[in-house]
C-alpha cells in the first residue's frame, strides 16, 4: 500500500456557530492529503498538469461521518492508494482527531484526461512508477 498522511489544526473558517467542521470541508481535506502525497512522492499535481499534460478530475467522492470534528481539534487525514491504476485511480481516505477518533472515512476515484484533447488517457507512466515503487517498498 502506498500511505500518507498529513496533519493540520481545524481552523475557525472550517466551522459553524457551534464549532463544529462544515461537512464539506473534508472533501477538502482529502484533496490536501492526496496533493500533498503526490508532491512528497516528486510528482506534484501542477507537474503532472503540466509537463505530462495528464489533468486528474475525480470522478467520484464517498464521504461516511463519524464523529464532529471541532474547534481546537487536530486532524490527521491520510490518502492510501492499494494498487498501480490503469484507468482510473481510487484513493482510501481518513481524517482523525487528536485522540484517534475517526470523524470521516471514504474514498476518491479519479479518473485521467488529455490537457489538450480532453480525452480520457492512461494513468502517467511517471505517477505508475511512482505508485509501483512504494507498493513494493512496503
Amino acid at each position: 500500500m502506498m500511505y500518507f498522511e498529513t496533519s493540520f489544526p481545524v481552523r475557525y473558517y472550517e466551522t459553524d456557530q457551534m464549532g463544529v467542521v462544515h461537512h464539506s470541508n473534508y472533501i477538502r481535506y482529502f484533496e490536501t492529503a492526496r496533493n500533498m502525497m503526490m508532491a512528497d512522492g516528486g510528482f506534484p499535481i501542477e507537474v503532472c498538469e503540466g509537463e505530462a499534460g495528464v489533468m486528474i478530475p475525480i470522478v467520484s467522492v464517498e464521504c461516511h461521518f463519524k464523529h464532529p470534528a471541532r474547534m481546537g481539534d487536530v486532524l490527521t487525514v491520510s490518502a492510501a492508494i492499494d494498487s498501480v491504476p490503469m484507468a482510473k485511480l481510487t484513493i482510501r481516505q481518513q481524517v482523525c482527531n487528536q485522540r484517534g477518533e475517526i470523524c470521516a472515512e471514504g474514498s476518491v476515484l479519479l479518473g485521467f484526461i488529455d490537457s489538450k484533447t480532453f480525452r480520457p488517457v492512461r494513468c502517467p507512466e511517471r505517477l505508475a512508477k511512482l505508485i509501483e515503487n512504494r507498493l513494493n517498498d512496503r
